[in-house]
C-alpha cells in the first residue's frame, strides 16, 4: 500500500494516508515534480501512460510523484526518476506551491508541490507503466502548444509553466 504525507498549507507533516484514499478525498499531501532541461535550453516531456490511476496520456514534466514517508525528498526524486524514465540526475530545489483541483477517475489533486530541476542530455529510457513517450521542446513552443491545447497537459504542468521562477530557464 503506497502512502502520501499529509501536511499543512505550510508544509509541516501531520500525518500519512493510504495515496488513493487521499486523492479520493483531496487532503492535502506533498508531492515533487521534476523539470529536466537539455544543454540546449529544451525542457523533456513525458506523456503519461494510458493506464496511470489519473491523468493518462497526458504530457508533463520529466517526473512527478510523491515522496514516501521516512525518505529523503531527495533519495525518492532520484528512486523516482530512475523509475519512470530510467535516467539518473541531481535535481536541485526550485520552489513550492499548493494547487487543488479535480481530476479523473473522481479524483482531487490537493498537493504542496515541490518543484526540482535538472540538466540531462541523453533520451530518457521509459517504463511503459509510467511513460508512453517523451520529447524534448523549447519553452515557447511548449507555451504556444499549452495555449492552443490545454487538455493535452496535466493541470498541475500547467500551473508549474506559469511560474515566474521557470522563466529563468527561459
Amino acid at each position: 500500500m503506497e502512502m502520501v504525507i499529509l501536511v499543512d498549507k505550510d508544509d509541516n507533516q501531520i500525518g500519512t494516508m493510504e495515496k488513493m484514499e487521499a486523492h479520493r478525498k483531496g487532503e492535502l499531501h506533498r508531492a515533487f515534480s521534476v523539470l529536466i532541461f537539455n544543454s540546449k535550453g529544451e525542457m523533456l516531456l513525458q506523456k503519461r501512460a494510458k493506464s496511470k490511476y489519473h491523468s493518462g496520456g497526458l504530457w508533463t514534466n520529466a517526473c512527478c510523484s510523491h515522496p514516501m514517508p521516512g525518505e529523503q525528498m531527495e533519495v525518492t526524486i532520484q528512486r523516482r526518476v530512475r523509475e519512470e524514465i530510467g535516467i539518473h540526475v541531481k535535481p536541485v530545489f526550485s520552489y513550492k506551491f499548493v494547487y487543488k483541483t479535480a481530476l479523473d477517475q473522481n479524483l482531487i489533486e490537493h498537493e504542496l508541490d515541490h518543484v526540482f530541476v535538472a540538466e540531462y542530455n541523453d533520451r530518457p529510457v521509459l517504463n511503459a507503466a509510467e511513460a508512453e513517450d517523451w520529447k524534448y521542446v523549447s519553452l515557447a513552443w511548449l507555451r504556444e502548444d499549452v495555449k492552443k491545447n490545454p487538455s493535452k497537459y496535466t493541470h498541475w504542468f500547467k500551473l508549474i509553466l506559469s511560474h515566474p521562477q521557470l522563466e529563468k530557464y527561459n
